[in-house]
């Protein structure tokens, strides 16, 4: 029996990226952050399931999986083995199944934390092709018409079009809602009931299992609360550090800050944003820091308590937030026709919020805007940047410019070749 209910299942854009992967690969694994849908997704496109976590019999199907993995991978193909880093040996099994086979679309593995090396001896390159979930975007959600599709808009073709109104309290709702599926129908006021939970599970529960050790729970809260502080910027480990003992009057040292960073990325809690050269041949002038995110701004928003009524009276926290939003959703959107999500910031104090990057190497630079009033300047410092680029030797400008904004009605194109497109317009 299927969990996904086919007739009420949601579609996700990752549906076509995993059709994909099953049609090249023996094995899918769907990676992502805990209740983003992992479980449902999968469930979708398999035939049969093996639920590690099922609690019945005493967890009788986790002690199977431990006594003998490839047991388990008996059923109707694609199958389904969910959670599989709760038995790592799962991994081999199902890399040496899918070798004896020689078969495609065998098996689809989900898993909402990556183990260490331990107990899984091969990487299964070639073998098992791995694809990273989020939560839902705008469009998923249904709280985005649709109207623009980012790929058509990073091939240089938009049309005009009224996209509707957008009001301020939904955008914040937004934001401080989440994209968890199971979060949609929440109401204002209990929005940010599951993010707390989710912190409260990461910190109790999953953080002290991961790797058998007990961690600092207050030091890991500290840090958490510094990353939401610090939330769409570049803040280095040293900057956490100093930030930490400006707020919170406690320190820790720079190793348990490596070490928690590392623990919250394989908990696939954080979705950091790396930086782009447009210039391959010369890194050095590209300042290389990562902007700092949260898989979904929700958990910012809980760990600094930035409740709705705190976000409208303050638009600069929530302009941060909002560009976390964004550019969630133009993630979900780039992976899905194989692009990639980057950000500008060079030596002379140039930055470009979001940059996309196409297989062929053109790349797109996007500025993000709460206002509407914000629109002009951002469109002329798009201008000046790609400029500027285009006079530097072997640098390559980008091809598309673009304003995401957040409180305008209209998708266009300016005078200045600039296209303007409204967050909540926006699809893959």
């Amino acid at each position: 029996m299927s969990i996904a209910d086919k007739q009420k299942y949601r579609p996700r854009i990752v549906d076509g990226q995993v059709e994909r992967y099953l049609k090249n690969f023996g094995a899918v694994c769907v990676e992502g952050p805990k209740w983003c849908g992992k479980t449902w997704t999968s469930s979708y496109h398999c035939a049969s399931e093996f639920m590690i976590g099922d609690p019945a019999g005493g967890f009788q199907n986790r002690q199977l999986a431990e006594i003998s993995p490839s047991i388990v991978l008996e059923g109707e193909t694609p199958r389904l083995i969910d959670e599989w880093q709760e038995v790592p040996p799962i991994w081999d099994a199902v890399r040496h199944t899918v070798d004896k086979r020689g078969e495609k679309a065998q098996f689809i593995l989900t898993g909402s934390s990556t183990p260490r090396r331990k107990g899984v001896l091969h990487s299964g390159a070639g073998r098992i092709g791995k694809l990273r979930m989020r939560t839902m975007s705008l469009y998923e959600s249904g709280d985005s018409s649709g109207k623009v599709s980012l790929k058509e808009l990073c091939e240089g073709r938009l049309s005009s079009a009224l996209t509707g109104e957008v009001d301020l309290h939904n955008l914040i709702h937004c934001v401080v809602r989440g994209g968890w599926p199971g979060n949609l129908e929440t109401s204002v006021q209990d929005a940010q009931i599951l993010p707390e939970s989710y912190i409260s599970a990461i910190i109790d529960d999953d953080a002290q299992r991961i790797d058998d050790i007990k961690y600092d729970k207050r030091k890991m809260l500290l840090l958490l609360r510094s990353l939401a502080r610090n939330e769409s910027t570049t803040a280095t480990n040293s900057k956490l550090l100093n930030d930490i003992k400006t707020f919170d009057d406690d320190s820790i040292d720079r190793n348990t800050v490596a070490q928690y960073l590392d623990v919250f990325s394989r908990l696939f809690l954080l979705d950091d944003q790396p930086a782009f050269s447009s210039n391959i041949r010369s890194p050095i002038r590209i300042k290389q820091a990562e902007k700092r995110h949260f898989c979904d701004p929700a958990l910012a928003c809980a760990l600094i308590k930035a409740t709705p009524e705190r976000l409208l009276n303050d638009l600069n926290t929530f302009g941060f937030m909002f560009e976390a939003l964004c550019e969630r959703d133009l993630r979900i959107y780039a992976e899905s026709f194989g692009a990639s999500l980057m950000h500008y910031q060079d030596y002379q104090n140039r930055e470009i919020d979001a940059v996309i990057e196409l297989n062929d190497g053109r790349w797109c630079a996007f500025e993000i805007k709460l206002g509407a009033n914000q629109i002009d300047a951002a469109a002329a410092e798009l201008v000046s940047i790609r400029d500027d680029i285009a006079k530097e030797k072997d640098s390559v400008p980008p091809s598309v410019l673009c304003v995401i904004c957040g409180m305008t009605n209209a998708a266009y194109v300016r005078p200045d070749g600039v296209f303007v497109v409204p967050i909540t317009a926006l699809k893959d």
